[in-house]
């Protein structure tokens, strides 16, 4: 379980296939206090660390995985967002992040809006998952409030400190993000389907 508030970059150093799977190495100053089997979200994806080497860790991402996320498209030299697991009694300060990605979208649009950014998103809609003004959703790890809705787009403001200790900072129209809808939304949108 994770909060969306991102701890801090890391920077990917080594990409190897192995099968479907795929290992990946990062650099990371909280490197020294993971242990293996810890569980850590790597743009939004919950990964376990398998191994550690210094200053470098490695988690493998599975073919399932690459295939919902965009970690399948990651580079060496790449920055990531992580953030560790929450323990329990700590402060909630973001919404509750499960780190198992929804589907991609695709940043459509950047608006400088005069000390802050407003980023848009576009998504395959046939899925069922759905955002609402004012309601939660994790972009690449991070939890940020939905300003803009509709069927297959929505919109989130981006403050400096979030721009500057965040991957927003490197995005683009046509960046593909991870998408994690919000966990109670999507229980009401199982509990409406199943009973149509």
């Amino acid at each position: 379980m994770f909060t969306g508030i991102i701890e801090e970059l890391g920077t990917v150093t080594n990409l190897v296939p192995e099968k479907d799977n795929l290992h990946i190495s990062v650099k990371s100053n909280m490197t020294s206090e993971l242990k293996i089997d810890q569980s850590v979200s790597h743009n939004g994806v919950c990964l376990t660390v398998v191994s550690i080497s210094e200053d470098e860790y490695t988690v493998t991402a599975i073919k399932e995985t690459l295939e919902r996320s965009s970690l399948g498209h990651l580079k060496t030299g790449d920055t990531i967002n992580l953030e560790r697991a929450m323990k329990l009694g700590d402060r909630l300060d973001g919404h509750i992040v499960q780190g198992h990605v929804d589907q991609t979208a695709v940043c459509s649009d950047i608006k400088n809006a005069n000390g802050s950014w407003v980023f848009t998103f576009t998504y395959d809609p046939t899925s069922n998952n759905i955002t609402i003004e004012k309601g939660s959703i994790t972009i690449d790890g991070t939890s940020l409030t939905v300003v803009d809705s509709g069927k297959d787009f929505f919109s989130v403001a981006i403050i400096p400190y979030t721009y500057e200790h965040t991957n927003f900072k490197n995005y683009r129209p046509g960046t593909t993000v991870n998408l994690e809808f919000d966990v109670v939304g999507k229980y009401v949108a199982r509990l409406l389907d199943l009973h149509k």
